[in-house]
């Protein structure tokens, strides 16, 4: 006991300096790698040696997109242990929230953004991309409130199938709104004889910005005391009710946090695309978020991460196969989940002791091990075997 005290009480956080030192270092990674990918993009004169298009500069963003969806989802169904299949719905409002607001609201808040859709620059766009993230996000944070707070007194299945319900009415409300063309697709509005479209503020440096900042939120909250209330409810809720953890309160708290940073990936979508339609945040996506968590490893945030990348860069990479392309896929899946059904990092996350137990784990495949020596009886055995030797001699 005194060792464990003694080694909580000489770890010690990081520094302010080494954290600014951080913070400095990866906003310097970000600025080259948006330099990286978005300059031959916006100026065709830059050549580039890998051949940078449209096409590749959309499988990166989706990539960071789809990493920030799968760990918004892991708060719910790896901490808390629930099982939403809702979150399709936060991620709709988010990207119709910024699509409205960046349009609606362009002459009063971004009079300075250009209405033709074409992308601006990292600082040029800081004040817009950042304004529309925050309001989509407390849009869905306010929806997710709403929905989490009856659905999250149920459980499994029932769970699952009422955020189900919520995820469709959601879309269908959606459909129903006018102003934001929800029947068909939503490119922009028209003032007289002006058409505003909506803002193409999204590139590298802020969807893996928001990677970051949701991957530190995720690891902050994982090894907090919130986070071992969120893991207390997830192995049992009983329990951790009976010791004094208000295990609702917890779960709509997990709710509306992920609701929070899925509106943000939505706010991110949209402000990418060129147009949005209803058919864009289907069932089908909410299938491939959650497929995402459970491969990854339900509570895993690396894994998830990793997950997330692996299963959008696949499909694309399988393209070469034609009409055999999604069965590829689907085979690799099922193996996949046949020899780690629990994931590919469990519930640990990326480090060098996992890194260590899972190569000596394969050198174990290909090693002969020695038969073992029976085990000696002990205790209750030994009293039974000489029982029974005394009632074969009588």
């Amino acid at each position: 006991m005194e060792k464990a005290l003694g080694h909580s009480a000489s770890f010690k956080s990081p520094a302010l300096p080494a954290r600014l030192l951080g913070i400095v270092a990866l906003l310097g990674l970000l600025f080259l790698g948006n330099l990286w990918v978005e300059r031959p993009l916006l100026d065709q004169s830059v050549t580039s040696f890998y051949g940078m298009d449209q096409y590749k500069e959309g499988i990166i963003i989706s990539c960071g997109i789809y990493v920030i969806l799968a760990v918004a989802l892991n708060l719910v169904n790896g901490f808390t242990g629930q099982f939403s299949l809702g979150h399709i719905g936060f991620y709709a409002v988010g990207a119709y929230v910024a699509a409205a607001v960046s349009t609606y609201g362009h002459a009063r808040l971004f009079p300075g953004l250009p209405i033709d859709g074409s992308p601006i620059g990292v600082a040029q766009g800081a004040y817009p991309i950042l304004t529309l993230c925050l309001i989509s996000g407390l849009a869905a944070a306010a929806v997710g409130f709403v929905v989490g707070l009856p659905s999250l007194r149920l459980r499994g299945d029932y769970l699952a199938i009422i955020t189900l319900g919520f995820a469709q009415i959601i879309q269908v409300v959606i459909r129903n709104i006018k102003a934001v063309d929800g029947a068909t697709s939503f490119t922009g509005i028209s003032r007289g004889d002006t058409t505003i479209l909506t803002p193409h503020l999204t590139n590298f440096f802020w969807v893996y910005l928001f990677a970051a900042l949701t991957l530190w939120i995720a690891y902050g909250l994982r090894f907090s005391t919130h986070g071992l209330a969120f893991l207390a409810v997830r192995e049992d809720e009983i329990a951790a009710e009976a010791m004094g953890i208000p295990t609702t309160r917890y779960k709509v708290t997990a709710f509306v946090l992920s609701a929070f940073l899925t509106g943000i990936a939505g706010a991110l979508f949209a402000l990418y695309q060129p147009s949005l339609s209803s058919d864009q945040f289907s069932f089908v996506r909410s299938i491939d978020t959650v497929v995402m968590v459970v491969l990854g490893g339900l509570g895993s945030i690396s894994g998830v991460a990793i997950a997330a990348v692996l299963l959008t860069v696949l499909p694309e990479a399988l393209r070469g196969l034609d009409q055999y392309r999604l069965v590829a896929y689907s085979l690799l899946l099922i193996i996949l989940m046949l020899t780690r059904p629990q994931g590919i990092f469990g519930r640990e996350e990326l480090s060098r002791a996992w890194l260590v137990g899972q190569m000596a784990a394969v050198r174990g495949w290909f090693t002969r091990r020695p038969p073992s020596a029976p085990a000696l009886a002990t205790g209750r055995d030994v009293m039974t075997m000489t029982r029974d030797r005394d009632d074969v001699d009588v």
